[in-house]
């Protein structure tokens, strides 16, 4: 399949099911600004932020947390442009 046969993130319903599943969190708090997050801007985000969500979801809830009140910066796997970028999207949230 090539690139532009792909099916991104906003036209298939099943990515944007998941996107918003993997939202759901055990702290509370960051349930809420995620579904906040989302309720106010899934169907704009672009494939890299979606990509960057999806990698702030593999993450433990304290260090996510951390990262969106901007306690700690990101590291490893998270430390790149897009998800800097999407946290500072989340910590307006």
């Amino acid at each position: 399949m090539s690139e532009s046969q792909a099916v991104n993130h906003q036209s298939d319903p099943v990515k944007r099911a998941r996107l918003r599943w993997r939202a759901r969190r055990g702290l509370l708090e960051n349930d809420l600004i995620l579904t906040r997050f989302l309720d106010a801007h899934e169907e704009s985000l672009t494939d890299e932020e979606v990509d960057a969500f999806s990698r702030l979801m593999e993450l433990s809830d304290n260090t996510l947390m951390d990262l969106i009140l901007a306690r700690k910066q990101p590291e490893a796997e998270v430390d790149l442009p897009h998800v800097h970028a999407l946290l500072r999207r989340l910590q307006m949230a």
